[in-house]
């Protein structure tokens, strides 16, 4: 791991969401925790998706993120949050967004494996299903990863002109009747069920392990 800055820390979604992609970025690691409930939106997704009267209800935060997919809901150590940024020049980039995060597929793999899970790396085209463009953890984009189907990585890509930030989520707890009850107005105009939604969780008392064993297969 080798040229890394890996900082972690705890604070609110919306603002790390915010953070973007630095001028001469370079590469570095951010693992994130929450302090409060948040429901980041895919950067085309409508509002109109949310029963914006249950997230107040809840005390969900609702605010659209600049990387495409469907919603992730955001519950204090309900996820492993892991942002990685590279810059243009780093020999880890791509140009090709559809191989982009082949490499930080394979990272993911062997720190899963680290704590015996014992997955699928994605690397071909975009899954997208009814309920998709909804909730993120139905579909499956390159470098994600899927564990007897289900998924149990989820990755989104930023873009700029100063490098790429690769948002990571590992679910630790699957909540489907709390994203039934926020979503239920995109689910129902997509034609689906959360039901539909295969997700791994990972154990969370491995989640520190997870973490560690991330970093330390880091290229």
């Amino acid at each position: 791991m080798a040229g890394w800055d890996i900082v972690r820390t705890t604070g609110d979604a919306r603002a790390f969401h915010a953070l973007g992609v630095p001028e001469g970025a370079r590469r570095s690691v951010r693992v994130l925790g929450v302090d409060a409930p948040a429901l980041a939106l895919g950067s085309s997704q409508s509002l109109d998706d949310v029963d914006m009267e249950a997230a107040r209800r809840l005390g969900v935060d609702v605010f659209a993120r600049s990387s495409g997919g469907g919603a992730v809901l955001l519950d204090p150590d309900a996820q492993v949050w892991i942002d990685v940024v590279l810059g243009r020049s780093d020999p880890l980039w791509l140009d090709d967004v559809g191989r982009a995060a082949h490499w930080l597929g394979d990272v993911w793999s062997e720190a899963l494996g680290a704590i015996g899970i014992h997955g699928v790396v994605h690397t071909g085209a975009m899954v997208t299903t009814a309920v998709s463009p909804v909730v993120c953890f139905a579909g499956l984009a390159s470098g994600e990863i899927t564990v007897d189907g289900a998924k149990v990585l989820g990755v989104s890509q930023r873009r700029t002109r100063a490098g790429a930030r690769f948002q990571c989520s590992v679910p630790l707890v699957w909540d489907a009747p709390r994203h039934a009850h926020l979503l239920a107005p995109g689910l129902r105009s997509a034609g689906g069920a959360i039901d539909e939604v295969r997700v791994h969780t990972v154990d969370p008392a491995s989640a520190d392990a997870l973490v560690d064993a991330f970093c330390a297969a880091l290229p």
